[in-house]
């Protein structure tokens, strides 16, 4: 995790102090569990959790610990009875490794998952307040970065919209994929240890049991997790390069805010860049970087191995992090973005009436003109708006012999009415909206 891009609430998830607290939670919890079945003295669970309860873990002493045994839950296992006591004996009875730390990894990816939804509740808040506002300001819409037909910067907002509703179900059932949690021991058969107890640590944590186990809980769930992140992280980017083009100096129909003390450039004072968008955009590479390596991480030694750990010790707070940063700025950017409705109309404009080349098409073949000559006709007389000879689609359709054959000049002109493209955005917008 890198300070400059973590913000803290989700930073806090995977701090040395949270992953520590889990672990605790999860065996003091098991040990309830064993109490009551009467695999290990009640008032020994009780005293664990009384005494550990309250307890400030030293992060620095369970590492002083491990260095020496080399094994993380033995050195806080170890580090718990230093504050536990005698009793602490009876913690991790039937229990392996793998079922509190799987249990725990699932736990923070739950709690990252929950934070993930609200950063982009936030978004769709700010996307859905942009498109109203802008539901019928009128641009150019693009195919290849080409001028084609016109559309409304509400609409772009719309479908940025539905994207990200469609982004949200996706982290709402990732968060579901890797709410599971396993305390079946080793190679996961249960055998020193009750189902019961792992029913009950799943309750009390909050998620579910996992089916079978097999001593780790199986990473296709953590796959599925990690790549509904790069799936986010490329929506984030397609709607981070649609600001960096609009806000090119040829183009300059949006621009993200430039507050009054901001430099744009070391060298170049009249500079405003898209800097916000352009750090979305690498952000959103980096959490794409870490599905492969989620990918590769299901792919584990018969019951178990540990392939998978060095990389979800990574994978895990960096994705998260990286990709709540990113949401929160993006949010940002949306909700302050600079919006100049006379550029696009100057920019609509631009190309003399071509925009309106399809409907002309249209009306050709509807007054008998066969489709090919009617796409000859227009095209012969676009391509002179497109070659610079003329800045008046229009009146060279007017004075094109064949087109005022089936065309009379009424006809032609009731064809470029920017309006007409715009007839069905109340359609679009309730399927995305619904009534509001």
């Amino acid at each position: 995790m890198i300070p400059r891009y973590s913000r803290p609430d989700m930073a806090a998830i995977w701090s040395p102090e949270t992953k520590f607290r889990i672990w605790f939670e999860i065996e003091a919890h098991a040990a309830t569990a064993m109490g009551e079945l009467g695999v290990i003295p009640k008032e020994a669970a009780a005293t664990i959790w009384a005494k550990g309860k309250d307890a400030k873990f030293d992060v620095e002493r369970i590492d002083a610990i491990e260095a020496e045994v080399k094994h993380d839950v033995i050195a806080f296992l170890t580090h718990v009875s230093e504050i536990v006591g005698p009793e602490a004996r009876y913690m991790h009875s039937g229990m392996t490794s793998s079922d509190v730390l799987d249990t725990c990894l699932n736990v923070q990816l739950v709690r990252a998952a929950d934070i993930l939804i609200k950063d982009i509740d936030t978004l769709l808040a700010a996307l859905k307040r942009r498109a109203f506002e802008h539901k019928l300001t009128p641009t150019v819409g693009r195919s290849h970065g080409i001028h084609a037909e016109p559309t409304t910067f509400g609409l772009k907002m719309a479908q940025a919209y539905a994207e990200f509703a469609r982004c949200r179900e996706r982290m709402v059932a990732a968060r579901k994929e890797v709410a599971t949690c396993a305390i079946s021991g080793a190679v996961g058969t249960f055998a020193q240890v009750d189902p019961r107890v792992e029913a009950y640590v799943a309750k009390q944590m909050g998620l579910e049991v996992e089916p079978v186990s097999t001593q780790v809980i199986p990473r296709d769930r953590h796959a599925m997790f990690f790549a509904t992140l790069g799936v986010v992280a490329s929506s984030m980017e397609r709607l981070a390069v649609e600001v960096r083009h609009l806000q090119r100096t040829e183009v300059l129909e949006a621009e993200e805010f430039f507050s009054e003390k901001q430099k744009g450039s070391s060298a170049m004072p009249h500079k405003r860049n898209p800097v916000l968008s352009e750090n979305i955009t690498g952000l959103a590479r980096m959490v794409r970087g870490y599905v492969t390596p989620a990918l590769e991480n299901v792919a584990l030694w018969h019951e178990r191995d540990i392939s998978h750990s060095s990389v979800e010790r990574m994978i895990g707070p960096d994705a998260t992090v990286t990709l709540d940063f990113a949401l929160a700025r993006l949010s940002g950017l949306i909700d302050k973005l600079l919006v100049y409705p006379a550029n696009m109309q100057k920019n609509l404009d631009r190309l003399g009436g071509l925009i309106h080349s399809q409907r002309i098409l249209i009306a050709l073949t509807k007054a008998g003109v066969t489709r090919e000559d009617a796409y000859r006709l227009v095209q012969r007389n676009a391509m002179k708006v497109w070659r610079g000879e003329s800045n008046d689609f229009l009146s060279l359709l007017k004075a094109d012999p064949e087109v005022k054959k089936a065309l009379n000049d009424k006809e032609l002109e009731a064809n470029f009415d920017l309006d007409h493209h715009f007839r069905q955005v109340d359609t679009i917008f309730k399927r995305v909206f619904g009534e509001s």
